[in-house]
């Protein structure tokens, strides 16, 4: 198999990019290995909340779009060098509350035969702006 060019992998990644967007889980799943790693920007560990493997990547990826109905990543930037690659973003989402959250973020990359391996995730921490009435 002939090594993905860099060029290949920031198409990976705006084709990722969309597919969040899209909320298209099967999509998402079909750029990742199987053995795939989700480390999500918040949780109990030091790197956050740990899903490894298709299943629970699945699941994490799902409450997402469970806990933010509207979630999208607006101004997706990527740039890839080798087997690491770089996506900046900002985030919005409504939560069930009504509350809004509108914050930056990245998520660090690692590619393995052209999938990604790892998608590590960070993101600033904002308090989520109070419901609005309209």
């Amino acid at each position: 198999m002939e090594q993905p060019t860099d060029r290949d992998l920031e198409q990976l990644l705006e084709a990722f990019a969309d597919a969040w967007n899209r909320h298209d889980v099967e999509a998402l799943m079909s750029m990742m290995t199987d053995d795939g790693v989700f480390q999500g920007s918040a949780g109990p560990d030091v790197n956050g909340a740990r899903h490894e493997g298709r299943h629970a990547v699945r699941a994490a990826y799902e409450s997402v779009f469970a806990q933010y109905p509207d979630a999208r990543w607006n101004d997706a930037r990527h740039f890839v060098a080798g087997s690491r690659g770089v996506s900046e973003w900002t985030f919005t989402g409504t939560l069930p509350d009504g509350s809004r959250v509108e914050v930056d973020g990245c998520d660090l990359f690692t590619f393995r035969n052209g999938k990604i391996a790892v998608k590590n995730s960070f993101r600033k921490s904002r308090p989520a702006s109070p419901q609005t009435t309209t």
